[in-house]
């Protein structure tokens, strides 16, 4: 048995959502939204809003140049934690008819590729 781990290890409670939402660019974290049940994004945000400030605090301490895989995993999962928070804390029920229409405005381009 493999204990290997995705995100650093004062992270590990986050562990079951990183292959899921751990995810590069913009695009990508908004298509993962809106392809997501209201389950498995209530699941997320229930189990990452708490652990955003001190990922924050973890991620800004150790500075972009200094990442590993497990700290840019970490980033990308807040990341895509901003996109979730929307549709939990704003959407709510009209998410799956928002998610119809952001099918029509797609991302080509954000800064830095983020």
């Amino acid at each position: 048995m493999s204990t290997q781990t995705l995100l650093p290890e004062s992270f590990q409670a986050l562990e079951p959502y990183a292959v899921g939402w751990a995810l590069g660019g913009s695009a990508v974290r908004a298509a993962r939204r809106g392809n997501s049940t209201p389950g498995e994004r209530e699941a997320f945000y229930a189990a990452a809003v708490g652990e955003l400030p001190r990922a924050l605090d973890y991620l800004d301490a150790k500075g972009f140049a200094a990442f590993d895989d497990a700290d840019e995993r970490l980033m990308n999962l807040m990341l895509s934690l901003g996109h979730v928070a929307l549709a939990v804390e704003q959407q709510k029920g009209a998410e799956t008819r928002h998610a119809r229409d952001r099918a029509h405005m797609r991302i080509t381009h954000t800064p830095a590729g983020a």
